[in-house]
């Protein structure tokens, strides 16, 4: 390593001097050979120290490449391959020089790659544009060097590599190796490259031009399956061009109109020249070509001026041709049956894209019909078990759940826009009738299995679908009916804890609220027929439950229901876990919100700031701007981009005084919901005058005064509302209070309570052990029921008879029936010591022998 300076030297004179003398080349092609071979190091640490030098003595072999001679040419091109692939290559060399070692062949390709050889190879394809067989060897090289490096890749692309390959691609070659080898590196380039850059360099009218040549030979005149393959990798390398550069000329070079013709003549019969004798097979390579120039066709299809070269070329027709049910058996002719299914996945996945672009041709070939059949025979009881191949048709295997979600999302993609014409075809055709029954025999099987996420996406196109043919028209939502209201309730009882499941529970949702906001909300028939089904309660049992990011979707298809005053007798009588009623539910909302938006509140919610009652954090920072009058200013921004907004007014539908379920925080934050327009009014009125001083205008006198007085009544209203949260504060204090001593009250009974008892049991251990004071207690009792007696002498009476035992040694009233507390019966022995309770019998006596 430490010769590599003079040898590359001498190889630079011998360069300088071939053209005085071809006595050089020999000994300069065998210095060449020789550099192949890996360098050899005396000590590891060579390959550090000589690093920087052998980076440039590879870079050096590059540039040897100016050489007028084809045999250096070749010998560099053989040299370099070697270096950067052959394995084992240093093993001999070692063996003549026992002191020293060979580097890998992983240091080799590092030091390639540092260089600059792949740039200065490809920049020299300009100077052997004549010679076939050296520009084959080139690119051997170039195709090697891009196989697995991305720094060789972006190096050619630094050289416009792809450009110079693109450009010269249908140069005449016999053997055929130009236009292969071009292609693998272009190949090679757009994988590993920067994509960007690679578009960027082939999207003119020179490479475009040479693209479509070359492809519309190898599809009219290659047959062999090599041709096929090349004539497959320049469609996809021209749809990677499409993706990353819009405006390459694909229009302007007639690209596309040729491949809108191949992509559509076995569907739409052609008299054009290039394709009366062409035909695809059922082979692999003429799969994968149909299946690209469909992609292409979608791909283009970002530039509107390709649509009047679809229409031409009569395109949604040939995919609407796949818009059919799929047959067990296919004619000879035809693709097989698992090749037809992923072509007409394809088309129809090609078909949401294109149609919305193409609604007078949509309309045309009766779309909406052909998707209607389709989707009915998806549905229906035929017997079709599909491969479930490919990229479109996942989930499909051995059923037709391919074919539905493609079909829905094609109707769904074509509602979406809003075009009336297409609307009122799909209701006219049964499209609401249809799909609700079919949400209808989904509810009913989905107990018998488990859903996936290919069943939850079907599920939430057909609602969205429903939404939008519903929404805005009377008769379509009274065809919607009583079906449709039970489906959408079923959806909307589901348990909220699928919304984290991650199959799509969440959009499921949010469309079924949809639907209730566009397909239920103003008609009568059937808003009576969701407050009947308690739609209400599910609505407000979800926007307890589900996350919030969809409260606002919630909120406001409340707020319109609410329109009905039906509707406010349903909000009242919700009652949630721990017995919460709406009112203290939607409070608490307007507390999360507040505190996420960074309203300024004390501990327990009350206004902080009566000058900014309102006001986030965000508003408060960036301030008052002065913006043109038809530019909303930050306070009215604020009102879209929270939900304080709907709360106020579904409050103002409920009313704000005898709310059930209401706490103190509750009825502090309630305060601030009812006095919420007019804190807002005093936002912008504030704001107006703020841009009036930062606009330096000020205001004629008589406005002057009316600003003021607007800015003074809204503090006093702030203050007030403030003044009532404190008295609401204090009241509560208060009667915590009260409830304190309440609770020490009820303590010290108990306490009482318990001493009694303790002094009684006292008492009665005292008579029990002492006779005196048991007499003593006696006579306590009789002048007690002496005392308790109207009449004072009435034992003297003739009539009188005593009701107790005389001479009975105890202080209670005895009875004929008395309960002695002694020693159990099991201890002692008695009539029952011998029961056995396992057979509700008494045990046979065991009698001693002095009894016997």
């Amino acid at each position: 390593m430490k010769d590599l300076v003079a040898v590359f030297k001498v190889l630079n004179i011998c360069a300088d001097r071939i053209e005085e003398s071809s006595v050089y080349i020999d000994p300069m092609i065998e210095i060449i050979r020789l550099c192949g071979i890996p360098f050899l190091k005396e000590k590891s640490s060579d390959e550090i120290a000589f690093e920087q030098i052998a980076i440039e003595s590879v870079a050096q072999l590059g540039y040897l490449m100016r050489v007028p001679c084809p045999g250096v040419r070749n010998e560099i091109c053989n040299t370099l391959i070697t270096f950067y692939c052959a394995k084992n290559a240093g093993q001999m060399r070692t063996l003549f020089f026992p002191g020293h070692k060979a580097n890998t062949l992983d240091y080799n390709q590092r030091i390639l790659e540092k260089s600059d050889v792949a740039e200065t190879l490809v920049k020299s394809l300009a100077l052997i544009e004549e010679d076939t067989e050296i520009r084959s060897s080139v690119l051997g090289v170039l195709q090697r060097l891009s196989r697995k490096s991305a720094s060789n890749c972006d190096q050619m692309l630094q050289a416009d590599g792809a450009n110079r390959l693109c450009s010269r691609l249908n140069d005449s070659d016999p053997s055929g190796q130009l236009m292969f080898r071009s292609i693998d590196i272009l190949w090679n380039i757009l994988e590993l490259g920067k994509r960007e850059e690679f578009a960027k360099q082939l999207s003119n009218n020179n490479c475009i031009n040479q693209l479509r040549d070359a492809f519309i030979h190898f599809l009219t005149q290659g047959f062999s399956h090599y041709q096929r393959q090349l004539r497959n990798d320049l469609l996809v390398i021209a749809t990677l061009i499409a993706t990353h550069a819009t405006r390459a000329p694909f229009i302007e070079t007639g690209f596309v109109k040729q491949l809108t013709l191949f992509a559509t003549f076995q569907e739409v019969k052609s008299h054009n020249a290039l394709v009366r004798h062409l035909k695809l097979m059922k082979n692999q390579e003429d799969f994968e070509l149909k299946k690209l120039l469909i992609n292409i066709l979608v791909v283009l299809s970002k530039d509107p001026a390709v649509i009047p070269i679809f229409s031409e070329g009569k395109l949604l027709l040939a995919l609407f041709s796949y818009v059919k049910a799929n047959e067990r058996v296919m004619p000879p002719q035809d693709w097989t049956v698992a090749q037809f299914e992923e072509i007409q996945l394809l088309a129809l996945s090609a078909l949401t894209t294109l149609c919305p672009l193409m609604e007078e041709e949509y309309m045309t070939c009766q779309g909406s019909t052909r998707l209607l059949l389709l989707l009915e025979w998806c549905f229906g009881s035929d017997e079709f078990g599909g491969h479930g191949n490919s990229f479109h048709g996942a989930g499909g295997r051995g059923n037709k759940r391919a074919q539905m979600r493609h079909c829905l999302r094609l109707i769904r993609s074509m509602v979406s826009n809003g075009k009336e014409n297409i609307l009122q075809d799909l209701a006219d055709q049964g499209a609401i009738t249809q799909l609700t029954t079919i949400l209808s025999r989904f509810l009913q099987i989905r107990s018998k299995r488990t859903e996936d996420s290919i069943d939850i996406e079907i599920q939430t196109d057909m609602l969205i679908i429903l939404s939008a043919l519903c929404e805005n028209d009377m008769h379509r939502k009274e065809l919607f009916g009583s079906q449709g209201v039970d489906v959408v309730v079923d959806f909307l009882n589901t348990d909220p804890h699928l919304l984290s499941s991650g199959l799509g529970h969440h959009r499921l949702l949010l469309s079924a609220v949809d639907c209730v906001w566009c397909a239920i909300v103003g008609c009568y028939v059937t808003e009576d027929y969701f407050l009947e089904k308690e739609g209400v309660f599910f609505l407000i049992d979800l926007l307890q439950n589900s996350p919030k990011n969809m409260h606002n979707l919630i909120l406001g298809c409340l707020l319109d229901i609410a329109e009905s005053p039906k509707t406010i007798a349903h909000i009242a009588a919700w009652r949630g876990p721990l017995d919460i009623s709406a009112a203290h539910l939607l409070c608490d909302i307007w507390r999360e919100e507040e505190e996420e938006i960074g309203v300024q509140r004390d501990e327990l919610g009350a206004i902080k700031d009566i000058h900014r009652p309102l006001m986030g954090g965000l508003q408060e920072q960036q301030g008052v701007i002065a913006v043109p009058a038809n530019c909303p200013s930050q306070a009215i921004v604020d009102v879209s981009e929270n939900m304080r907004a709907k709360l106020y007014a579904l409050f103002c539908k409920t009313g704000f005084i005898e709310l059930p379920g209401l706490t103190t925080e509750d009825h502090v934050t309630l305060t601030i919901i009812e006095h919420y327009m007019d804190f807002k009014l005093g936002e912008v009125w504030s704001e107006i005058q703020q841009e009036l001083v930062q606009e330096e205008v000020r205001p004629v006198t008589p406005d002057l005064q009316a600003l003021e007085a607007i800015s003074r009544t809204i503090e006093e209203r702030a203050e007030h509302v403030l003044q009532v949260q404190k008295e609401l504060t204090e009241a509560q204090h208060q009667q915590d209070l009260i409830d304190e001593q309440e609770q020490y009250a009820e303590i010290r009974e108990n306490h009482r309570q318990k001493e009694k008892a303790i002094k009684n049991f006292n008492e009665f251990v005292a008579r029990t052990s002492n006779h005196l004071l048991l007499r003593a207690a006696k006579e306590r009792q009789e002048l007690s029921v002496d005392a308790s007696r109207v009449q004072s002498n009435y034992k003297a009476q003739d009539n009188f008879h005593a009701t107790d035992i005389s001479n009975l040694n105890t202080t209670t009233f005895g009875g004929r029936c008395i309960q002695v507390e002694s020693t159990p019966l099991a201890l002692t022995g008695g009539l029952l010591v011998n029961y056995d309770s396992t057979t509700g019998t008494i045990k046979p006596r065991k009698y001693t022998e002095e009894e016997n």
